[in-house]
């Protein structure tokens, strides 16, 4: 029934996430409005998918894209102060640009105001805007407008202009080689081609796997705590003793696991309810929340290290378990359910609590759903298993002092994850006491001590003495095997960060550590890095030298695509294929350099204007390959036509080295 549950869970969400490469997530509606004596309000109504956010216009230099206003045509009014949002207007630190945005979702407007100066006006020009979600990034986009009108005349409701639909069939190259003289063949749509090679569908794949799988891991790690491996006996025990019908005891104990699951997916519900969509995204920048979990993880973890225990308070528990006592049927069980979840949270509090902070700053909706279900069915597996074969309960391990080595392992890599949430913090407020390489010493110490305590250097509070026949404290007791291999693993993580400390990209801590500008002392100097900037000067050295082409469409304002640079492109397979088989082409798309002069398009049956290099790439992207997200990749021969299919936001190495190798198998055919 459980896997039933995620599999429905799971397919359906996993639908929501997977959309066509044209997207559209923000519509704008213009229109013009008179809002006293001799002034004018223009208003651009935005209409924002959930998931997505449009930056307002306050961020600073060197951030995303912010929503800016540019006059064409203006006679006869005058600007009157600056570009305004009528809307809620959220603030939350950017990991990747290093400071806080401003941005809004959901229905907002974007406001100018203008003093009317003469009788007869016109105006006219456009508002660049960018939006970005979890996944992907728009390019700059921009929404044209022109009104006309006079001081003494109610404005024509009538004058509004939409923001036309985006189809990429209906995307026209204009006549005359206007773009690209004499290399049309490069710029001719090739959407039926890419989609012959089958759509890259590979950025929703595992997410929420990977959720369900953490979620999973931590349940497991659960059952061998203190609070929790004890009961499972005794719990199988009493549903099999207590009734005379073997059957109906299976019955019940399978039915005590599944309330566990209930439960446990109850409060992944409540997170979601309590926080929502927009909040959860919020989390992942937010300084406040950041410190918070810092905090928080820190009192977990010293609850583990043996520091203090926490406890519910003990009524609670005694109210419940008498409840149970008082009830038959199902609402028994589920409350005996319930009773262990209370008894049990001195260990699987932090437990939990790790989980539901990592999984809501991922900005996914489900994730603490999703998560939790996979800690319940963790947890509430032996519970069904031991009352199908309850022979195994005599081969299962007797308690003793390995659970609370788990507890203090546990404790050390909470300590460890906290500092990951105070990184972001000291990035908001610039600090600057966490850069990178204090981080990776400060990781570097920890998993050596945790190493001397899993060879037995160290010792904590909880950690039970061991005596001989006369009585006497052992004090040199022996490592068991499992521990020393554990400790050898530790031990040589910690030596793996090390190289960290003089700019060693450290791929296995990259989601963690603070990013590479914040190191002082680089010595790390192989990097990838793009031939052209520019495509048709990439794509003419390409036919030169007979080789195939990479394009790699990008943003300044793009995280992920950041995230892929430092994830994947750092690979040495994967800076090989790069540097040695592909003429890299990187081409920003919001470049606002602007370009000699505008290049009027046709696009959905109408004419626009491409004014700065990044409207450019931008069409580009749209108009031969139907996307307009970023980051994406795509391979071609030197004549301009698909290679495989292209690739988006997903960081395993494996998959993109393929991903490069069928394409020059392609090529080479």
């Amino acid at each position: 029934m459980s896997k039933l549950y995620l599999f429905i869970m799971f397919f359906s969400f996993l639908g929501l996430n997977l959309s066509a490469q044209i997207q559209e997530p923000v519509r704008f509606t213009v229109e013009q409005k008179k809002t006293g004596e001799g002034e004018l309000e223009v208003r651009f109504k935005a209409d924002i998918d959930e998931g997505w956010h449009v930056y307002g216009p306050e961020n600073a230099e060197g951030g995303p894209t912010v929503a800016t206003l540019t006059l064409e045509n203006s006679k006869g009014v005058e600007l009157k102060g600056g570009l305004k949002v009528d809307g809620k207007v959220h603030r939350a630190m950017d990991e990747m640009f290093e400071m806080e945005v401003t941005y809004v979702e959901g229905e907002a407007s974007f406001v100018q105001t203008f003093t009317i100066t003469e009788a007869a006006y016109e105006v006219s020009g456009y508002l660049t805007y960018g939006a970005c979600s979890d996944q992907n990034c728009m390019p700059p986009t921009d929404v044209e407008f022109s009104f006309k009108g006079n001081s003494d005349a109610v404005a024509d409701p009538a004058a509004k202009t939409t923001e036309n639909e985006m189809r990429p069939e209906e995307n026209k190259i204009p006549s005359g080689g206007k773009i690209s003289e004499g290399h049309e063949n490069w710029w001719k749509p090739v959407v039926e081609e890419l989609q012959s090679f089958g759509q890259d569908e590979q950025a929703a794949d595992n997410t929420l796997w990977g959720i369900f799988l953490l979620g999973f891991l931590g349940g497991f790690v659960a059952l061998f705590t203190p609070c929790v491996w004890p009961i499972i006996p005794m719990t199988v025990s009493f549903f099999l003793k207590r009734s005379q019908d073997k059957r109906k005891g299976v019955r019940d104990a399978v039915l005590y696991g599944v309330s566990i699951v209930v439960i446990y997916v109850l409060l992944g519900l409540l997170v979601t309810m309590i926080f929502g969509a927009s909040a959860l995204n919020a989390l992942s920048t937010n300084a406040v929340f950041n410190i918070f979990f810092f905090l928080m993880l820190l009192f977990f973890a010293a609850s583990f290290l043996g520091g203090f225990e926490i406890t519910l308070p003990s009524k609670w528990t005694n109210a419940v378990d008498k409840k149970s006592e008082s009830t038959t049927g199902l609402l028994s069980i589920f409350l005996m359910a319930f009773t262990l979840s209370l008894v049990s949270f001195s260990c699987t509090g932090p437990i939990i609590g790790f989980l539901l902070v990592e999984v809501s700053t991922t900005g996914s909706v489900v994730a603490p759903t999703i998560g939790m279900l996979g800690f319940a069915v963790a947890l509430a597996l032996p519970f069904t298993l031991f009352a199908l074969f309850p022979a195994w309960l005599k081969s299962a391990p007797k308690s003793g002092n390995w659970m609370n080595c788990i507890k203090v392992c546990l404790g050390f890599l909470e300590l460890a994850f906290a500092l990951k949430f105070l990184s972001v913090a000291d990035l908001a407020y610039g600090w600057r006491i966490l850069d990178r390489e204090v981080f990776l010493s400060i990781w570097i110490v920890l998993f050596a001590l945790l190493g001397a305590y899993l060879i037995g250097w160290i010792r904590f509070p909880h950690d039970e003495d061991e005596y001989d026949d006369m009585g006497e404290v052992v004090v040199n007791h022996r490592t068991s095997v499992p521990r020393f291999f554990m400790g050898l693993v530790s031990f040589a993580f910690a030596l793996y960060m090390v190289p960290g400390l003089w700019g060693a990209p450290c791929k296995a801590v990259s989601a963690f550590a603070p990013p590479m500008s914040t190191q002082d002392f680089n010595l790390y100097q192989s990097e990838v890095k793009a031939r052209f900037h520019d495509y048709e000067e990439g794509m003419a050295y390409a036919q030169a030298n007979g080789l195939p082409v990479m394009l790699d469409f990008t943003g300044y304002g793009c995280v992920n695509c950041r995230k892929m640079e430092a994830a994947v492109w750092t690979d040495i397979k994967v800076a090989d294929l790069l540097n040695e088989k592909y003429v890299l082409i990187t081409l920003f798309v919001d470049d606002k350099t602007p370009l000699a002069e505008p290049i009027v398009v046709t696009e959905n049956g109408a004419e626009r204007k491409l004014r700065t290099i990044g409207d450019k790439w931008s069409y580009l992207q749209r108009s031969k390959f139907g996307a307009n997200a970023q980051p994406f990749y795509v391979l071609l021969d030197n004549e301009g036509m698909p290679l495989n299919k292209s690739y988006s936001f997903n960081e395993n190495v494996a998959d993109y080295v393929t991903f490069l190798q069928q394409g020059l198998k392609a090529y080479h055919k």
